[in-house]
């Protein structure tokens, strides 16, 4: 049987857009995990702070990053278009957006942090350096949110390599900043845990400088000071909001989960941790394929050629598949190894070890999933990105996890953490199949009804 819109040619340079992208994630995963061990060094409250600090300030962010992503797509449609002159606007309006977002969320950090000062139950020692963490990295956000502009717009450009760079430079000047505001080196006060913040803002304002250095070097004139136009801010917003719920949606599906096995033992939640980590680690490949497919598909629409948006589409989700397939193999192999490398602890090991399993199945619906709502980007269709992942997440995976997970409502037995890594899987199913279907449905429209899609 012929495969109609599968090419060759196509894997290229979907590749060479993935990889860097793959990598700059890598980078910042790494960050995180220097943060972590760095701040366990100086003891087990700063640890928690830094994680507990996470936890509030890490939605905010992604939330603010989501909402800029649609530049990437808005950026490689005008490309497409020929509209070569005009793509510079998206980045001097979205750094625009990119300050009333920084400052939107600084004061909605900053009141978080009061707010843990403020929480029942909270060790006094870990109030005091989480709420210290967010006050720090607040200053930080002006200089992330910059960095996303100029990220997201490179990337429209099919430029993914800055982002990479800036992302390893990140993570070589992290490690020595932490050192310094954590244990109060060269003259810097020793500030614990709260010092990786410190560390976080200076490192988010870099990495944003090589940006636009990146910016500069590209194309010189790009950045130039242009009055605020909110017409084009609005559009900018209009179109990424709904992929920022999207985003924030998501995560909170995580936290949440995460909140409710707590009673389930340290055990539990620690072997649910490791998995989640893990899971996290193979994600990042189809989340790279995925920012590739939105370039190419979004270049595809600009320049009115639906079958070339068709056949990065299709040859993106092959490719994903095929990665899939791989990933769940090597997990399947792995499980009773992978976990050694986070504990030594028997019982989380083997709980880790049964959940790798889960994480293993669901793989071919994830890499669909995800390939399939970049092309939704790709369409500037972030209303139905939000739709299908509210209803996956919150009214399929939730509820039927703790269904599964604490009643005998559906099988005569709590199933405990597991059912909601089943829930997860069937989840991720319907948003398989939610993104096809929307997928089939655009796909069918006339050249002339997606134009005025992407142009609205």
């Amino acid at each position: 049987m012929k495969v109609p819109y599968f090419q060759a040619a196509e894997i290229r340079p979907l590749c060479a857009l993935a990889a860097p992208v793959f990598l700059a994630q890598l980078a910042q995963t790494s960050m995180a995990f220097v943060d972590t061990v760095m701040a366990g060094r100086a003891g087990a409250v700063d640890m928690a702070a830094v994680a507990v600090a996470g936890s509030f300030w890490v939605p905010a962010m992604l939330f603010g990053q989501g909402m800029l992503m649609s530049i990437t797509p808005l950026v490689a449609q005008a490309l497409g278009a020929d509209s070569r002159g005009g793509v510079g606007r998206f980045l001097r309006q979205g750094a625009w957006l990119a300050l009333l977002l920084a400052l939107l969320l600084m004061g909605l950090i900053y009141g978080m942090s009061l707010a843990v000062l403020r929480m029942d139950g909270v060790e006094p020692d870990l109030a005091r350096l989480t709420s210290a963490y967010l006050q720090a990295i607040l200053w930080g956000l002006p200089g992330l949110m910059l960095y996303c502009v100029q990220r997201a717009w490179l990337e429209g450009h099919g430029r993914t390599q800055p982002a990479m760079l800036a992302g390893f430079i990140g993570f070589i000047v992290n490690i020595p900043l932490n050192y310094l505001f954590i244990f109060g080196r060269m003259g810097a006060p020793a500030l614990g845990g709260a010092g990786c913040g410190v560390a976080s803002a200076v490192v988010c304002w870099i990495m944003s400088l090589v940006m636009f250095v990146s910016v500069r070097r590209f194309q010189p004139r790009a950045w130039r000071f242009e009055a605020l136009r909110p017409a084009l801010v609005l559009r900018v917003a209009r179109i990424g909001l709904p992929g920022a719920f999207a985003l924030l949606v998501e995560v909170l599906s995580f936290a949440v989960i995460a909140v409710l096995i707590a009673p389930l033992g340290t055990t539990v939640v620690a072997g649910h941790q490791v998995a989640m980590s893990v899971a996290g680690l193979v994600f990042m490949l189809p989340l790279s394929l995925g920012v590739a497919t939105t370039i190419r598909v979004g270049r595809a629409l600009g320049e009115g050629n639906l079958n070339a948006a068709r056949v990065a589409r299709f040859t993106a989700l092959c490719l994903a598949l095929a990665v899939a397939v791989l990933c769940a193999a090597a997990l399947l192999i792995g499980r009773s190894f992978i976990p050694l490398v986070y504990t030594d602890d028997t019982a989380v090991i083997a709980l880790a070890s049964t959940l790798l399993v889960y994480d293993a199945v669901y793989q071919i619906s994830d890499a669909t999933q995800v390939v399939g709502m970049a092309t939704l980007r790709g369409y500037n269709d972030t209303r139905a990105i939000f739709g299908i992942a509210l209803v996956s997440y919150w009214l399929i995976s939730l509820p039927l996890g703790c269904a599964l997970a604490f009643s005998g409502w559906i099988l005569p037995w709590p199933l405990g953490v597991e059912g909601f890594w089943i829930a997860l899987i069937l989840g991720l199913s319907c948003a398989a199949f939610l993104v096809l279907w929307r997928l089939a449905r655009l796909e069918r429209l006339p050249r002339e009804a997606v134009w005025a899609r992407i142009n609205r």
